[in-house]
């Protein structure tokens, strides 16, 4: 198991390097279970070190960056810096998000900055509940 907080959450630095994890995981569009497939590992596991739920040992991160075809330290790169990591952290952890990393890859296709703005507007006025009441939003629509 994994060192827990006050609150009986795993501890930050448990949770990022899953997220890590899931990111790569994703980017190379793996599945948990080819990921446990390929370490040797079920796909519980990878979820419960996805989630820091569990630790990950420094010889399964080194099995599992194989897996994911890059270095340990493209996963862990630079985690131990507290504040700027703590940021960069909750970043990747919303990357996680379903859809998120798509909606990323789609702005970042969008060259105009009329655009992107307006894309960025939209998306904060959705956060607020700002156009619920505008556009009926099912989700079948998303």
């Amino acid at each position: 198991m994994t060192t827990v907080t006050e609150d009986n959450a795993p501890h930050p630095l448990d949770i990022a390097l899953g997220s890590r994890i899931r990111l790569r995981r994703r980017e190379l569009g793996f599945s948990q279970e080819q990921l446990a497939r390929q370490v040797g590992i079920t796909f519980q596991q990878v979820q419960k070190y996805e989630h820091g739920t569990n630790r990950v040992s420094f010889s399964r991160l080194v099995e599992i960056a194989q897996a994911l075809r890059c270095g340990v330290m493209d996963i862990v790169g630079d985690l131990d810096k507290s504040k700027a990591s703590s940021l960069f952290s909750h970043h990747v952890a919303r990357l996680n998000e379903a859809g998120a990393a798509e909606l990323l890859e789609a702005y970042t296709a969008i060259q105009s900055v009329k655009h992107r703005r307006a894309i960025l507007n939209l998306a904060k006025q959705l956060a607020e509940g700002k156009i619920d009441q505008f556009y009926e939003v099912t989700d079948e629509t998303v």
